[in-house]
């Protein structure tokens, strides 16, 4: 057993304990309180003066996909040879090895989402996993989390230039909506199969995936900047009955009532970065402050290698410095994550039963000077700061 005493602890669950104490058996968070009695033999993690809260979730990156140290050895992140690539898969993609990894642990950042780039009109299933491992098999939480799409300037960029659809933004949204059409009749034509299993249709792997969003078993995770790009993605959401999450939502500002009418949840980010097109020209840390304030579901996002993924606390410090509640800006990187990707149930806040993904600062998480010491995932040390481990 561990237990790890004396800290202030956040649970991010509504409660703070001040030298509270957290006992962690069998990689799971038995018991968190005070004055908890700590059993004999246990190893015993002293905190005292220091913060304890759960690990940073990143909602949004490509870690592993597009590694930093490589170009074209290492950039698997658009399959930029056919705009609807819905059977690809990030779990066949990413390296453990990549340095972003190290990235994560050293800002505190225990789980992240990373999957395809948003280069075609259909990326593929992007995937949430733990930061530290050597296979990445075992370090999945949940595959797939979503299915990629994205609106906007890159799809119609990258196939434009080879006149091939789409070259406008009518034919982003025609080739989304042809290919979810497609996959319905191919859903159909299972039912049926069912009772007359000679009609079986031959197997599709791209509408097969497709169908688990025709289903609702997953969102489709849309890319989108502009507030017109944001309601194309709502409006073939509702023309289909598909859940999603808005991914970047950078004119999220814009379109407010919107999103909160219908419920929306988003992703916001990466603002610590420069306008680089021109669909970012609103690009704004009073974007997510806005956002939240009005009720809506909000998480924050790196885009790793985009920004590295040791800025995620500094992403959510920005926001708070733009206007957000503090409280807020620490759930869109916890707890509000965890609830948007469907596990929450494990992670995102110290309760009984959650895996014991916890990070020990030597400060308030949103300050600058703050340093995440060390690292717990699956209530294994991962990273200690201090060791340079």
């Amino acid at each position: 057993m561990l237990a790890i005493t004396g800290g202030k602890i956040i649970t991010m669950a509504g409660r703070k304990l001040e030298k509270g104490t957290v006992l962690i058996e069998e990689g799971k968070i038995k018991e968190v309180g005070l004055n908890l009695i700590v059993p004999d033999g246990a190893q015993v993690i002293d905190a005292a003066g220091k913060i304890v809260m759960p690990g940073f979730i990143d909602a949004h990156s490509h870690v592993g996909i597009l590694e930093e140290t490589y170009r074209i050895e290492g950039d698997d992140l658009n399959e930029t040879s056919d705009p609807v690539t819905p059977h690809l898969r990030a779990i066949d993609a990413i390296n453990p090895a990549d340095e972003g990894f190290r990235d994560a642990l050293v800002g505190g950042v225990t789980t992240v989402v990373t999957g395809p780039g948003s280069g075609n009109v259909i990326g593929g299933f992007n995937l949430a996993m733990k930061t530290a491992g050597t296979v990445v098999d075992k370090m999945i939480i949940k595959d797939p989390t979503g299915l990629k799409v994205a609106f906007g300037e890159n799809p119609k960029r990258i196939y434009g230039k080879r006149n091939k659809a789409p070259v406008t933004r009518m034919a982003t949204a025609a080739l989304l909506r042809e290919n979810l059409v497609k996959a319905g009749n191919y859903m159909k034509k299972l039912e049926l199969a069912k009772e007359e299993p000679g009609k079986a249709p031959e197997r599709d792997l791209r509408m097969e995936s497709i169908v688990e969003v025709l289903k609702g078993n997953i969102p489709i995770r849309a890319h989108a900047h502009r507030a017109d790009d944001i309601m194309t993605a709502v409006r073939i959401a509702e023309e289909f009955n598909l859940k999603i999450v808005i991914e970047h939502c950078t004119e999220g500002f814009k379109i407010v009532d919107e999103l909160v009418e219908r419920n929306i949840p988003v992703v916001v980010g990466p603002n610590l970065s420069n306008r680089s097109k021109v669909e970012l020209q609103h690009r704004s840390f009073e974007n997510a402050g806005i956002l939240s304030r009005a009720g809506i579901k909000l998480a924050m996002m790196t885009d790793h290698p985009v920004i590295p993924l040791s800025f995620l606390s500094l992403e959510a410090a920005l926001a708070v410095k733009g206007g957000m509640d503090e409280e807020e800006a620490l759930k869109a990187i916890t707890i509000n994550p965890a609830e948007i990707l469907g596990i929450s149930d494990r992670i995102g806040s110290i309760e009984v039963g959650k895996d014991a993904d916890i990070i020990i600062l030597d400060g308030p998480p949103l300050e600058l000077k703050t340093r995440v010491e060390t690292v717990f995932i699956n209530g294994k040390l991962v990273y200690d700061a201090r060791k340079r481990q």
